[in-house]
C-alpha cells in the first residue's frame, strides 16, 4: 500500500493590482505617515528640532544686528518696511523650504537605496501613489513644524506688520508641500550619496539670492530673470507679500507656480516608484 505524499501548505496568491487608479493608489497614505511619526519619535527627533533654530540665528545676526545699519528696503510693491521685516519673512520661506527638503531628499534617499523600505511597502495593498503622498506629507508637517515655530518669533519681535500676514501660514504649507514633492521626484533618481550634494549645491545658491536678503532690484537684469524662474523666489514674494501688507495681483502667479510644482513632483514620484518597484 503506497503512503501518499503530505501536502505542503502554500500561501494563496496575492491579489493582482487592479488597472487605473486602484493600481496606484489604495486610499492609504495615513499608515506611511504614521510608520514615519513613530520613527521620528524614537530615533531623531532631536534632528529634527535643531533645523528650526537656523532661520532664527540669520533672522538675530542680520535682521536685527545689519538691520540697524540698512534701515528701510523698498519690497516689489514700492512698500518700505524695516530691514528685518524685508528678511523675515524670506527666511520663513526658507524655514519651510529646509525642512520639506531634508525629509523628502536624504530621508527618501536613505529608505529607498538601504532600508528598502518602499520594496516592503509595496508589497502590501499600498500603491505607489500612498507612499508618495505619505512621503510628501511628513515633509510637509516638517516644514510646517518649521515655519510654525518662526512665525512665532516674527509675532513675538513685532514683524508682522498687516493682518494679512495670517495668510502666511497656509501660503508656508503651499511652500513645503510644492518643495516636498519635487524633492521626493529627484531623489527617486538619484543613486549615490555623492549625487545627493547635487540637491545642496542648488539649494545654497537659490537660499542666497532669491532675494532673501536684498532687493531683486539691486542685480542686473539678465540676473534678475533666472532669479524670477526659482521656486524659492516665489516663495518669498508671497510670503513678503502677506507679512507686510504689499498685496498684488502677481501673488496669484506665485501660487499658481507651486500648484503646477506640485503636480509635477507627484506625477514623476508616482511613476518612478512604480517604474522602480512594480513593473
Amino acid at each position: 500500500m503506497t503512503s501518499t505524499p503530505a501536502l505542503t501548505p502554500t500561501r494563496p496568491p496575492s491579489k493582482p493590482r487592479s488597472g487605473g487608479i486602484g493600481a496606484l493608489y489604495a486610499g492609504n497614505a495615513r499608515s506611511v505617515v504614521s510608520r514615519g511619526l513613530l520613527a521620528t519619535r524614537s530615533t531623531n527627533y532631536l534632528i529634527v528640532l535643531s533645523g528650526f533654530f537656523e532661520p532664527v540665528f540669520y533672522l538675530l545676526s542680520m535682521g536685527l544686528g545689519l538691520g540697524a545699519l540698512v534701515g528701510n528696503v523698498a519690497t516689489s510693491t514700492g512698500e518700505h518696511v524695516p530691514y528685518a521685516a524685508f528678511i523675515a519673512p524670506a527666511l520663513l520661506a526658507v524655514s519651510a523650504m529646509n525642512g520639506a527638503i531634508y525629509d523628502s531628499t536624504w530621508n527618501v534617499f536613505f529608505k529607498m537605496q538601504y532600508a528598502k523600505l518602499y520594496e516592503g511597502m509595496l508589497t502590501t495593498s499600498l500603491g505607489p501613489l500612498d507612499v508618495a503622498l505619505g512621503e510628501i506629507l511628513l515633509a510637509l508637517l516638517r516644514g510646517a513644524l518649521y515655519a510654525g515655530g518662526f512665525m512665532i518669533v516674527m509675532q513675538v519681535l513685532g514683524l508682522n506688520l498687516a493682518w494679512t500676514a495670517i495668510l502666511a501660514l497656509p501660503a508656508v504649507l503651499l511652500i513645503a508641500f510644492g518643495f516636498a514633492s519635487l524633492g521626493m521626484a529627484i531623489t527617486s533618481y538619484l543613486k549615490t550619496f555623492q549625487q545627493m550634494d547635487w540637491i545642496t549645491f542648488v539649494m545654497l545658491p537659490m537660499f542666497l539670492f532669491s532675494a532673501t536678503f536684498y532687493p531683486l532690484s539691486v542685480y542686473p537684469t539678465a540676473i534678475q530673470w533666472v532669479i524670477q524662474a526659482l521656486p524659492l523666489w516665489h516663495g518669498v514674494e508671497l510670503v513678503r507679500g502677506l507679512t507686510t501688507g504689499a498685496l498684488s495681483v502677481a501673488m496669484l502667479w506665485h501660487v499658481l507656480y507651486y500648484v503646477v510644482m506640485i503636480a509635477i513632483g507627484l506625477v514623476f514620484t508616482t511613476r518612478r516608484l512604480r517604474a522602480l518597484f512594480l513593473d
